[in-house]
């Protein structure tokens, strides 16, 4: 698939899910690329080592609207990287609770996490993932993505859908497989936090995947 990624400029960007390994990823790499960053967190201590002048950090509940609502407020984009283990409620409620406060203050870019292995990624997945993982043992997270996708299609915000396969530890490589379809199964199953970031972050500034689903994967 063909993009075109627009000349970097910094941006006003809030991260919901922001001390999750991904949203952490998130901050530091948005942070050396000089945008303006809002983390939004219960834990406002778990991101004490962060220190600098383009940080906001505000304390809210995800499951709180008026919380969201007043988070989201003057932002550019809107990252979702919301976790909950395998709890199964967390991921689609906060997500709809961001969708309804963007589309109160008319703020349009969505750029939301979720997993490879739903839609039509399904056929990326080996038995192991798709019968034992998100079968069994992380039946309720899966069932709480799918949730959180319907509720991003069901908008009228420009959102890209980023479906990784399983978080390693790493550096960023940007050797990661892009956009590709639901047979193909030449993968690890495995992309690095900082690989998921640095890909959500690029969206922020390019126009490519507007209101698809892409995946990603080693």
């Amino acid at each position: 698939m063909k993009f075109v990624v627009l000349k970097h400029f910094t941006m006003n960007i809030i991260v919901f899910g922001a001390t999750g390994s991904v949203g952490v990823q998130i901050i530091k790499q948005a942070l050396e690329q000089r945008h303006s960053v809002t983390a939004f967190t219960r834990n406002p201590e778990k991101l004490i080592a962060f220190s600098s002048a383009n940080l906001t950090v505000v304390k809210g509940d995800i499951l709180n609207a008026t919380d969201v609502e007043r988070a989201v407020l003057n932002h550019d984009v809107v990252l979702c990287t919301i976790g909950d283990g395998n709890k199964g409620t967390v991921r689609a409620m906060g997500t709809r609770n961001i969708i309804e406060s963007m589309q109160r203050h008319h703020i349009k870019r969505l750029i939301c996490q979720t997993t490879l292995g739903l839609g039509d990624s399904r056929g990326n997945l080996n038995f192991v993932w798709k019968h034992i993982m998100f079968g069994l043992l992380l039946k309720k997270a899966f069932k709480d993505h799918q949730l959180q996708e319907q509720y991003v299609f069901d908008s009228n915000l420009d959102y890209t859908i980023v479906r990784p396969s399983a978080f390693t530890d790493g550096q960023i490589t940007r050797n990661y497989k892009i956009g590709f379809d639901g047979n193909f199964k030449k993968l690890s199953l495995k992309i690095s936090r900082a690989d998921v970031a640095d890909f959500m972050l690029q969206r922020v500034t390019s126009n490519g995947y507007s209101k698809q689903t892409v995946s990603i994967s080693n």
